[in-house]
């Protein structure tokens, strides 16, 4: 049987070069060079068939082009199934229940009866954009798009995420799921050697080098992860009083003006920190900035792991 072939199509940036509607020039590039007998001359001896489209979660638009091609498209969800469950169900609220979502999470002490939770969901700790109403619209849009593919290629596995799997799966309105999980680089590419970033994993790597085995807490909360000066404070008593070794990914939030921008290494970490912390605690802590988080919690001085609890870190951890 002839092997499938698995072409990668970016998606382009948007900016003043590149048209807001992306689609005709995604459907110029898979008809070039996808279908053509030109592409197919390169990798197989007879013509190219396009069998299907792989779009990420964002990416739903891409639908109606593999609809146009008469091809099925597929979805490739880099979240969890519990998060597939929410998005699912709120899009259900709105969509056949006329449910105005962020008005009925105003109250942070709701309670939520969530498919594919156990136990009930507090709006307190639901992601932010739920509680926006221009920010759900694009959520419910999104999600809408996924009902509409052929199946959902899903990055967990049934031995971690069992009841919010099998809800998907018992769910006639929603397309087969295929957990395919866990897919997480393990191998992610190595920094160059001039470059700042090598010289902190050196660094990092020789501290935890001279720590008994799984003796350090690792806190690090993500590529977007940052504390106010009160969270840092209280954070950093915590880490005081418990006594027991920790390495601590600690970042500044984005300047005012960017909200949603990345967050930044402190050019000065005392001055975030309680007076002394540092000092008092040198001989059982580090604190640094960026961390090579899968080469941390691989090494055996690692014994614990306070994140965000983002998918990928979740992984990760495993």
């Amino acid at each position: 049987m002839k092997k499938a072939e698995l072409v990668v199509i970016p998606m382009p940036g948007m900016g003043h070069l590149i048209p807001a509607n992306t689609k005709p020039i995604i459907k110029r590039v898979v008809q070039e060079q996808v279908v053509s007998s030109r592409y197919a001359s390169t990798c197989s001896e007879s013509p190219g068939q396009l069998a299907g489209f792989v779009v990420d979660l964002l990416c739903t638009e891409m639908i109606d082009l593999a609809n146009e091609l008469n091809v099925p498209s597929y979805l490739f969800f880099t979240s969890g199934a519990g998060y597939l469950n929410l998005k699912f169900h709120f899009q259900t609220l709105t969509d056949d229940h006329g449910v105005e979502v962020s008005d009925e999470l105003k109250d942070p002490g709701t309670e939520l009866d969530v498919p594919g939770f156990r136990n009930r969901v507090p709006a307190s700790v639901l992601p932010s954009i739920f509680l926006e109403k221009e920010g759900f619209t694009g959520v419910r849009n999104y999600t809408r798009g996924y009902r509409e593919t052929k199946g959902i290629i899903i990055n967990t596995f049934m031995e971690l995420e069992p009841h919010a799997t099998q809800s998907l799966l018992n769910d006639a309105g929603i397309p087969p799921i295929y957990p395919v999980g866990p897919i997480v680089n393990l191998n992610p590419q190595t920094e160059d050697p001039n470059d700042g970033l090598c010289n902190a994993r050196e660094s990092i790597m020789r501290w935890l080098d001279d720590q008994p085995p799984s003796s350090v807490v690792f806190l690090c909360f993500g590529s977007m992860g940052s504390f106010t000066e009160e969270q840092v404070r209280e954070v950093a008593k915590g880490l005081e009083r418990s006594g027991h070794r920790f390495l601590w990914s600690l970042r500044r939030p984005p300047p005012s003006d960017e909200k949603y921008g990345p967050p930044q290494d402190y050019n000065d970490l005392e001055g975030a920190l309680p007076e002394g912390f540092s000092d008092r605690t040198d001989k059982i802590g580090k604190i640094i900035g960026w961390a090579p988080q899968v080469a941390v919690l691989s090494h055996p001085a690692i014994g614990g792991f306070v994140s965000h609890c983002g998918w990928n870190s979740t992984l990760e951890s495993l």
